[in-house]
């Protein structure tokens, strides 16, 4: 691809009034992603420089995990300044720069905005922890401990331990669902609720086309503040805390999840439609997330996308348990909107969460690409990069400090990009960087894999191309979910498009039927076949078959 061809938007999407549906988001974790200073931690300049190779992978969407101001107890995640951006990553003019640059290559910008919590650093916390009546006094959550002294209720934090903090200057609790230094906000008050509103305001004028919604599903806390359930052992789930947290324990049905969050939803949906903007949310909920997915992306009037965790879980998903999710969101997500990842900085890579094979990283990248509704990749998925092992002492990520060593926490995702084979920092940086680079990345370098043509890297350009070839696989609908052992099938229609898919997510070879009617194969540089003189589908292992209808 010429650097003038890339001066030009590389989708369709650019002017579809409803670009976000079916794009393919990229994620980029700053702090790991290209240090321009030798600092040895990531910086706007640095995406800025790396701009060009995101584009020219095809995809339509940046998603920036946190730059704001910060003192980084949780890496960004606990906002001291919602309205700048923390000096380790650069200025608001670096930022504007960023957005320029991304827009004149074709990719559109979604920043990530936590907005369930703040620092305790935070001015608006300093204020409010200082008495029971300043003026922010409400602002955050805070109620009396129990006659015995005990906290307000029983819930959890995610992070490990109760949710509730002492605070001596009030003598009262504060709730901080994950961290004591993220004390929650509370939505209840409507100063907060506008408060946040300016604050989405304030970047997209500067240029955003929408956000990533960390934690949307913890908004808005019982107001009561009943006390959690417990949970049966056999509906507990990990995917969203580690096995070892008891939070696993609790079902979560009054510190988050709460019906008074729809409101503030489509509060922010009408900022977000002034702007013909958009916004996918996470959705962090180990029982109910693909309800919850359904019903804060339906109706048109809440956000458009939202991910939860179904393919973010331990284990790597069978032919049966696919049809089962894609059935499940049929049935309660209908009017919505699925985001897909499989992984992410906040989970074990998916490479080694599976325990994936070359030949199994290309099907499920194919397959992702296929599923009806938008998708999320993480920067160095399309490199293959596996999970990082890393010593106690090279730990940054309080949780996985917390709950070493049965849980090794979050750093093994986040380790820096790899963009040079040739040097033990792998082109990341010139300086220390403030996580090591896993020798084992090295021979997976962005240069490396550019020189090798059948890398996975390319196998994801060729895969999202395909997407984007075909408005069935964009934006069309899905039907006709079947399993055969170890083969998932499906149709993708759409404006007269209809496409066949099917997936061998097995090591053994299958044999399919194609559907009556004139086929035609497509993807054969993903390796995809089509039916051999029999009339049969001959699948090799972890070989798709993609036709479409002539």
């Amino acid at each position: 691809m010429t650097v003038q061809s890339l001066l030009q938007p590389q989708s369709g999407l650019e002017h579809h009034p409803d670009w976000w549906r079916g794009a393919v988001i990229y994620q980029i974790y700053p702090r790991s992603y290209q240090d321009s200073n030798g600092d040895g931690i990531g910086d706007l300049r640095g995406i800025i420089e790396r701009l060009p190779y995101i584009a020219s992978l095809g995809v339509d969407v940046i998603w920036i995990s946190p730059f704001f101001t910060s003192p980084m107890k949780d890496f960004g995640y606990d906002v001291s300044d919602y309205c700048d951006v923390d000096p380790m990553f650069g200025t608001l003019s670096d930022f504007d720069a960023l957005v320029k640059t991304a827009h004149r290559l074709g990719l559109k910008v979604l920043i990530d905005l936590v907005l369930s919590h703040s620092s305790d650093q935070h001015p608006w916390f300093i204020e409010s922890r200082s008495s029971r009546d300043n003026p922010r006094a409400n602002w955050y959550v805070w109620a009396d401990a129990k006659p015995d002294g005990t906290p307000p209720n029983n819930w959890l934090s995610i992070f490990g331990g109760s949710a509730w903090a002492w605070d001596a200057t009030r003598c009262q609790y504060y709730l901080h669902n994950f961290l004591t230094s993220q004390p929650d906000l509370n939505f209840h008050e409507p100063q907060v609720q506008e408060e946040l509103l300016d604050v989405a305001r304030f970047w997209l004028e500067r240029g955003v086309n929408g956000f990533r919604l960390d934690t949307i599903n913890f908004y808005v806390h019982d107001f009561d503040l009943r006390d959690n359930p417990p949970l049966p052992p056999e509906r507990r789930n990990a995917s969203i805390a580690p096995a070892v947290n008891p939070y696993n324990h609790q079902e979560h049905l009054y510190d988050k999840n709460r019906p008074e969050n729809l409101e503030f939803l489509r509060r922010f949906r009408a900022v977000l439609d002034t702007y013909d903007a958009a916004a996918v949310g996470e959705v962090g909920d180990a029982q109910r997330g693909l309800e919850i997915m359904g019903e804060y992306t339906s109706g048109g009037d809440k956000v458009q996308m939202c991910y939860a965790f179904e393919f973010l879980a331990p284990d790597a998903p069978s032919a049966a348990r696919i049809a089962a999710v894609l059935r499940h969101v049929d049935h309660v997500a209908a009017d919505g909107w699925a985001c897909w990842a499989f992984s992410n900085h906040d989970v074990m890579r998916h490479i080694t969460r599976w325990d994936l094979s070359p030949a199994a990283a290309r099907a499920y990248a194919t397959l992702l690409m296929c599923l009806r509704g938008s998708v999320c990749l993480y920067q160095g998925e399309e490199l293959g990069l596996q999970e990082a092992e890393l010593r106690f002492e090279d730990l940054q990520d309080p949780y996985g400090i917390q709950f070493w060593p049965e849980f090794k926490g979050r750093d093994g995702c986040r380790t820096p990009m790899v963009w040079t084979s040739d040097n033990q920092n792998g082109g990341f940086s010139q300086g220390n960087p403030w996580l090591p680079v896993a020798r084992e990345h090295l021979h997976l370098a962005v240069d490396a894999q550019e020189r090798a043509p059948d890398a996975l890297l390319h196998h994801y350009r060729r895969a999202i191309a395909l997407r984007h070839a075909h408005p069935a696989l964009k934006r069309g609908a899905i039907s006709a979910l079947s399993v055969s052992g170890e083969v998932l099938s499906f149709f993708r229609t759409e404006a007269g498009e209809e496409l066949f898919c099917a997936f061998n997510l097995s090591h053994d070879p299958a044999t399919l039927y194609l559907p009556e009617g004139r086929w035609q194969a497509i993807g054969q540089e993903l390796n995809s076949t089509g039916p051999g003189e029999d009339g049969l589908v001959h699948l090799g292992p972890w070989q798709p078959c993609l036709v479409i209808r002539r």
